[in-house]
């Protein structure tokens, strides 16, 4: 909540006008305490996980041709009541154990420094604070990546996300509670080493969740801006992971591949990319392209 009753009063605290933006938090945000600004995060979750998916789950329900050669496992097909499934288990594990997470965790993020008053932050330091939360999360979330590809990891934990071999956009969040758990500590660290705004903390929570389920989209669109960010993976580094499956040594970067690169976990995929290269060569006059040549390129390292 903050500490002014009037504009005129944020004005004199702050020394200067409140911006646009900042008038419009104050108006907003000047009588709600600050827990309940935090537990906003539930339904912004609430709606990414349920709003976000849809624009994938209609293009593969209609598989026009013009988008389904974009497809990078084209043979797999879920039927739409196959896909309301994996939405209605990522919701119970919303409900029991997303959301109370979300709700008991408030103490933790006052420690750490989230503030919810003015002024606002600069674009630019919302840039760099999010630019760190994701270099932050990516190296640590690649280690317990590694870890739970583990024997135990996997075959206690992990090979739950792994169901899905041919991922789905409603399939990001999909995952046995005790890796939502663990995973929280990634998310969690670039906040607390660099801790900001309450807006610049539900940016993070609602971008990374969104890059997510781009990464689990299933489709490699030439369009999608994602591809100009430098060392993104996307959804054909990730799908490449879900496709070997619980052998995968390889791809287990969330977001930028540099640690993939920097440990050699990356080898098969790049041995793929190869493979994939001449497949595509020796089809130019007909046969199977993009996601179908994918799956020929995969299956053969599969049998190797």
């Amino acid at each position: 909540m903050l500490p002014y009753s009037t504009l005129d009063e944020a004005s004199a605290a702050l020394g200067r006008n409140l911006t646009v933006a900042e008038t419009l938090w104050f108006n907003y945000s000047a009588k709600k305490s600050d827990y309940y600004l935090f537990c906003h995060n539930i339904l912004f979750l609430f709606l990414i996980f349920s709003v976000v998916p849809l624009p994938l789950f209609f293009t593969s329900l209609w598989r026009s041709a013009g988008l389904d050669k974009y497809k990078i496992q084209p043979k797999v097909k879920l039927s739409p009541s196959e896909e309301f499934k994996c939405y209605k288990d990522v919701m119970f594990m919303f409900f029991f154990v997303v959301g109370p997470l979300q709700l008991v965790s408030y103490p933790s993020i006052k420690m750490i420094g989230i503030r919810a008053g003015l002024p606002l932050p600069s674009g630019w330091e919302i840039f760099l604070q999010l630019l760190v939360y994701f270099m932050v999360e990516d190296y640590t979330n690649y280690w317990i990546h590694r870890f739970l590809h583990g024997k135990w990891g996997y075959e206690k934990i992990h090979k739950v996300h792994h169901e899905y071999t041919a991922p789905i956009g409603f399939a990001a969040p999909y995952a046995h509670w005790a890796e939502i758990l663990i995973l929280g500590i990634p998310s969690f660290l670039g906040p607390a080493m660099v801790p900001g705004h309450m807006i610049t903390f539900w940016l993070w929570i609602a971008l990374r969740q969104i890059e997510a389920i781009e990464t689990h989209s299933g489709y490699n669109f030439p369009w999608t801006p994602t591809k100009y960010i430098p060392f993104y993976g996307g959804a054909d580094y990730h799908d490449y992971h879900h496709y070997v499956g619980g052998q995968s040594q390889s791809n287990f970067a969330s977001v930028f591949t540099y640690c993939d690169f920097i440990y050699g976990t990356d080898k098969g995929y790049r041995f793929q990319k190869k493979l994939l290269r001449k497949l595509k060569e020796g089809v130019e006059n007909g046969g199977e392209q993009n996601g179908g040549s994918y799956h020929i390129a995969t299956q053969d390292l599969k049998s190797d």
